[in-house]
């Protein structure tokens, strides 16, 4: 989330503005776990990924493992998270 943070403080030029964007994904992410089988499944990219939007800015990406959730990753902004991902998935194949 550190790079998060100083991505936005840069963006917006505050600091207070990117530690209350954060804690609001902080807050999201922690509420997956009410309904975690809501986001929307993409196995094409990750097996048991689900993935769900934060406030038109993010993708939160998370699997279900034993029970709990497990966010993968948080995707700022308009970031090609699918070309991440499958890159990402290609090389633990090649491993």
């Amino acid at each position: 989330m550190n790079a998060l943070v100083d991505y936005i403080a840069i963006s917006s030029g505050s600091a207070l503005v990117a530690l209350r964007y954060v804690d609001r994904i902080q807050a999201r992410c922690e509420k997956i776990g009410d309904a975690p089988h809501g986001g929307r499944q993409r196995n094409d990219l990750m097996p048991r990924l689900r993935t769900i939007p934060f406030e038109r800015s993010a993708v939160i990406a998370y699997v279900i493992e034993d029970n709990k959730i497990r966010i993968t990753n948080v995707f700022y902004g308009g970031r090609d998270f699918e070309a991440f991902l499958r890159e990402a998935e290609n090389q633990l194949e090649e491993e």
